[in-house]
């Protein structure tokens, strides 16, 4: 059975008469009837009674009828929604980022975007960039925001590196600073109370790994938070941290001291998997990112960000 006998059966049914329907249908007559007589070989059985001047259906036909309109009905409603997908009026995109992210640039590109593609179902999950990269590798997210470079020799990612960001030293603004100058060396968080990640944020493996290179073994506080917690610890006086410069957008009881160089850096980058292609959504969502960060003034950056302008795959 195929669709398009299905479509010749309607028009029949419809109209009650085989030379108006292959009109209907823009196709000739003798070729619409064949593809009826063909359909009811298969079926076994008669669809119409042709009584000269006069169409009518048979009990089979009648039997046919609303299972072919629902056939047709799904077939062109399927059409639609790959269309409305195509242009862009439908879609979906499933985005990772990290807490810092969230909170300090995510917002505004979301926002935006849902401006312009208002039919786009958004989906951000949060986490810590290793967490992310595993999300991704299952197939449960479509981009991620993460962090370079990747802790894998699995080579199964594209990468575009969009920012690089600086870590600071944050501190409640009801207490002294740290060091009462306006930047910090790391080996002054020796023997300092420090509130500290868990495991799978790479803020954390960072301040480690800087802390063991300069020969000591960081005191930890608190140990085990996410990003808002860690915040919070911080501005209950618990201790100070090393957390991302955007993580204290919107967060005026906290104040951030930068690293003397060498700098704590990280870089930013927007990955999908190198075996599956981005659906349209997505890709669409990777070039408004790009044309958003590159639309940033200094201002808008501050000291701590710098936007990576080499263009990638989008």
């Amino acid at each position: 059975m195929q669709f398009q006998q299905l479509t010749y059966f309607l028009a029949v049914a419809e109209t009650r008469h085989f030379t108006r329907a292959a009109e209907l249908c823009r196709v000739a007559q003798p070729s619409l009837s064949k593809q009826v007589r063909n359909l009811e070989e298969e079926l076994g059985a008669s669809l119409f009674s042709r009584a000269r001047g006069n169409i009518t259906l048979t009990l089979a036909g009648e039997a046919l009828l609303p299972l072919a309109q629902r056939i047709v009905a799904d077939v062109e409603t399927a059409r639609r929604e790959v269309g409305e997908l195509a242009g862009m009026r439908r879609g979906r995109v499933r985005l990772g980022a990290t807490p810092s992210l969230c909170a300090g640039l995510i917002a505004d590109v979301l926002a935006g975007f849902h401006t312009r593609f208002p039919g786009v179902e958004l989906q951000v999950e949060e986490g810590g960039s290793r967490d992310l990269i595993r999300a991704l590798g299952k197939g449960e997210l479509d981009l991620a925001l993460i962090i370079l470079p990747l802790h894998s020799s699995d080579p199964a990612f594209v990468t575009t590196p969009i920012l690089r960001e600086n870590l600071v030293v944050v501190s409640p603004t009801s207490r002294p600073s740290p060091n009462g100058c306006a930047s910090m060396r790391i080996t002054e968080l020796r023997d300092r109370p420090l509130v500290m990640f868990r495991r799978g944020y790479d803020v954390r493996e960072a301040t480690l790994h800087a802390c063991r290179a300069a020969g000591f073994e960081p005191q930890l506080a608190v140990e085990g938070g996410e990003m808002d917690a860690v915040l919070r610890f911080v501005e209950a006086g618990l201790g100070i941290a090393v957390v991302p410069s955007m993580a204290l957008k919107n967060r005026p009881g906290l104040r951030g001291t930068p690293l003397a160089r060498p700098r704590l850096l990280r870089t930013i980058a927007l990955a999908h998997r190198k075996d599956v292609e981005p659906q349209r959504a997505a890709k669409a969502f990777h070039r408004h990112m790009m044309h958003h960060l590159r639309g940033l003034t200094p201002e808008e950056l501050g000291d701590d960000l710098e936007v990576i302008t080499e263009r990638g795959p989008e």
